[in-house]
């Protein structure tokens, strides 16, 4: 087998699993203590040691992209599943602005990484606009389509006004992002003259 059969071969379940088991803890890690956390707490968060993370991640901006790809494809593919099981449009959408907001604080910690003048890091905007903005389109539209919310939604510039939102809080202990941000979805409601609520 030479070198490209390897590198096409997909891999296998439990890999998929030890690397997502990696990569939330990474996140999570991320989110108390920074992207420049040492490799040992993301290591003991996930139950490994840290040799395990070097061989999946060889360095640090291996771990952070892989981070960011994870939690966008997460996002991805939850959209479409929220909206085959929530008990409406609206609720789908605003359970998926929830999970957004927990991306958004993990993101706030990559942003200075993510600015930094690595090359390896130039990609990852363009593709979190490419994968997420069509799903929150697409919950936003068929919100709309039940009478839920205000037609004429534009998903980047709600996701904009979450991040916004988010990015305000600066560690100060008063500002409740989550809040905010219900109140901002919560707006989007659409009200006839009183009767819907």
């Amino acid at each position: 087998m030479n070198e490209g059969e390897r590198v096409a071969r997909p891999k296998r379940a439990d890999a998929r699993r030890n690397e997502k088991t990696l990569l939330d803890a990474a996140a999570a890690v991320f989110v108390r203590s920074g992207v420049e956390a040492p490799i040992r707490d993301i290591a003991a968060e996930a139950g490994v040691g840290t040799a395990t993370i070097y061989r999946h991640f060889p360095t640090r901006a291996d771990l952070i992209v892989a981070v960011y790809r994870h939690q966008v494809e997460f996002l991805a593919e939850e959209g479409p599943t929220l909206l085959e099981t929530s008990e409406t449009p609206y609720a789908a959408l605003a359970r998926w602005i929830d999970l957004f907001v927990d991306f958004v604080v993990t993101k706030q910690g990559l942003a200075a990484v993510l600015q930094s003048d690595d090359p390896c890091f130039d990609p990852l905007h363009s593709y979190f606009l490419d994968r997420l903005v069509p799903v929150c389109s697409r919950l936003l539209d068929a919100a709309a389509a039940e009478g839920e919310i205000r037609s004429g939604q534009d998903a980047y510039e709600l996701m904009r006004g979450v991040g916004g939102l988010c990015a305000g809080a600066g560690g100060n202990s008063r500002y409740d992002a989550r809040r905010l941000v219900a109140l901002l979805v919560a707006g989007l409601r659409r009200v006839d003259e009183g009767v819907r609520k």
